[in-house]
């Protein structure tokens, strides 16, 4: 193997008459040769600049593209034309041992130009090649031989162990330095430590003193249900707070007394009482802190991480034969790594402005920003989309109460900050709708005593909404209008923040434009998995956002995937246009256990109502 160590560096010093060698020769080439890899290696790091895309051509060949690297040595790696290989002929191929092999590139040096030699006091140095030409070699591994990269942990990032046990681990993540008046991410990671099979369910609450989240609360509610990944298998939750404005130097993120819980399969698992994560605070804006953070460390450290001398092109995986392996798919995707060129800029500017949208006067570059996207740069100049909130509170009126008497609710978090937000409640219940032979969940909003026929289920009682505008927050009071033997009534709200004063400056008409789910409700089992479609009513296809309303009831992808929980239920399940949240609607799955039998059957029915 090659000497890796290029430093410290070493350059001729000439003076009259001295004798050159051909090690003084040596010594100038290494020298201006090194000090290039050197810099090549801590300004561009190790990856593929252009090029280098990994093809099949048949079951048995692959061809890779032209194009330029640089290993973990520095060396540009050159490969000028596109070359086309054999499987069988590449270097590592007789030695594979499993169906996924990894295909790499290396920086090769061969002697050429063979010249007839002057000195003639070795007889088997007749001749020497006149030239090292700088080339490559493809080879292949087994994937599962490829070496970790070994990264040297900074002081960048403060952890912190919310759980530990023999399958799980859970860490709450954070930078140990923010900025003050500026977002930032705290991440909760859970890491599996055992061989799969076990459930992990964990809650708890982190307050925040000196951060607060996107509902206006100084907390984190963390809630991670019936997770079940193997060992070396993570999942993370992302938390983006906002950090106030405090004088403080260091504030501590603590956990609530009494809301850390944790279940595997059931089965409650020891959590820790006491938690505290110091982080600092400081007037440096974020760049600064990471820029201080990335140049703090020092060469030693640099180089006990080290760097490989190849270049990993692609994954391979193979189907073995009774003679041969043939080519069953290569992957790209998440195994090159590029290295970022400053001629590249330009170019790379444009094709991120597809994707991100320049910020308003006094934004945060690089923040997303949804909104129109007609190409016309003063469109959203006077446009204005409301943001809405909704969520479910409950009035306790105890046993027997009676006509007249007035309940309220505690003091509710809307989530939309302060200001000027409208709030509306609707009294929830659940009865029998025969169209689908089931018990569903209904919302009355407005005068209940419409509804006569529902009044074995519904309360008649009349309320108001008292918006508490500089805390974010309101109150619900409900005064009944018979007498009830309910201990709980149920009522879903709905928020709606808009500007104040006359800046609301909505130029779209929604009048008969609504969006409705192809399936409003359908019976599914634990578990399951159930595609939301969306139909469009006087209006055309748009970008349509998924979300659960409740926390525990599944998850849910960007796409309208569904999957339902373990514990049975009726879930809600929202849907709204990503550009105008105004435009939305609901859909409902009815969870039952496993093994209910006629659920495509009842789904069908559900669908066709």
């Amino acid at each position: 193997m090659n000497n890796t160590q290029i430093y410290p560096f070493e350059r001729n010093r000439y003076y009259p008459k001295k004798r050159l060698s051909s090690a003084d020769y040596q010594a100038e080439q290494d020298y201006f040769n090194n000090k290039r890899r050197f810099l090549n290696g801590l300004m561009y790091g190790s990856g593929i600049v252009c090029g280098l895309g990994v093809f099949s051509l048949d079951d048995l060949s692959l061809l890779v593209e032209s194009g330029v690297a640089i290993d973990g040595m520095g060396r540009e790696i050159v490969v000028e034309t596109s070359d086309v290989k054999k499987l069988s002929s590449i270097e590592g191929f007789d030695s594979l041992k499993t169906n996924e092999a990894s295909l790499c590139l290396r920086y090769r040096e061969e002697p050429v130009h063979k010249v007839y030699a002057i000195d003639q006091t070795d007889p088997d140095k007749e001749f020497q090649y006149n030239r090292v030409k700088e080339s490559y070699e493809l080879f292949l591994m087994d994937k599962d031989d490829i070496p970790e990269r070994f990264e040297m942990e900074s002081e960048f990032l403060t952890k912190g162990t919310l759980l530990s046990s023999e399958n799980y681990l859970i860490e709450f993540i954070m930078p140990a330095t923010v900025s003050r008046s500026k977002a930032v991410r705290a991440r909760v990671q859970v890491t599996g430590l055992g061989d799969g099979d076990t459930k992990l369910s964990y809650s708890s609450v982190l307050q925040t003193p000196a951060f607060v989240g996107a509902d206006g609360a100084n907390e984190i509610r963390i809630d991670i249900q019936d997770l079940d990944i193997k060992r070396g298998e993570s999942v993370v939750y992302d938390y983006w707070l906002m950090t106030l404005d405090n004088p403080s130097f260091e504030t501590n993120i603590i956990l609530k007394t009494g809301t850390a819980s944790g279940y595997e399969n059931d089965v409650a698992v020891q959590v820790p009482a006491n938690f505290a994560l110091k982080v600092l605070l400081s007037n440096l804006q974020p760049r600064e802190i990471v820029s201080r953070e990335i140049g703090r460390m020092n060469l030693e450290l640099r180089n006990i991480g080290g760097q490989g001398d190849f270049i990993r092109l692609a994954d391979l995986k193979l189907v073995r034969t009774d003679s041969a392996y043939i080519i069953g798919e290569v992957i790209e995707n998440e195994v090159k790594s590029y290295i970022t060129a400053p001629a590249q800029d330009m170019a790379r500017g444009d094709y991120l402005e597809y994707f991100v949208k320049e910020a308003p006067i006094g934004g945060e570059a690089g923040i997303v920003y949804s909104g129109n996207t007609s190409g016309d740069e003063n469109a959203n100049d006077n446009s204005y989309i409301p943001e809405i909130a909704t969520g479910v509170l409950e009035i306790p009126i105890g046993e027997n109460a009676r006509r007249g008497t007035v309940h309220y609710s505690g003091e509710i978090v809307h989530g939309l900050g302060k200001g000027n937000v409208y709030v509306d409640v609707g009294y929830e219940y659940i009865r029998e709708d025969e169209s689908i032979g089931v018990n569903a969940k209904s919302t009355i909003y407005g005068n209940p005593d419409i509804f006569a026929q529902d009044q074995r289920t519904v309360v008649n009682a009349e309320t108001a909404v008292r918006v508490l505008n500089d805390k974010g927050s309101f109150v619900v009071g409900a005064r009944l209008l018979g007498n009830v033997d309910y201990l709980v009534l149920t009522y879903r709200w709905v928020a709606i923040k808009f500007p104040a004063g006359n800046d609301l400056g909505l130029t779209e008409d929604y009048t008969g434009k609504s969006i409705a789910p192809e399936t409003p409700t359908v019976r599914m089992g634990t578990k399951e998995n159930h595609y939301f479609g969306v139909r469009y009513n006087n209006m055309d296809k748009c970008s349509v956002t998924y979300e659960l309303t409740e926390s525990g009831s599944g998850s849910i992808t960007s796409d309208g995937i569904y999957t339902a929980p373990a514990k049975p239920g009726v879930y809600e399940i929202r849907i709204y246009c990503t550009d105008m949240p105004v435009i939305c609607t609901y859909a409902y799955a009815i969870v039952e256990k496993a093994g209910y039998g006629d659920t495509d059957e009842r789904a069908n029915k559900a669908a066709s109502v």
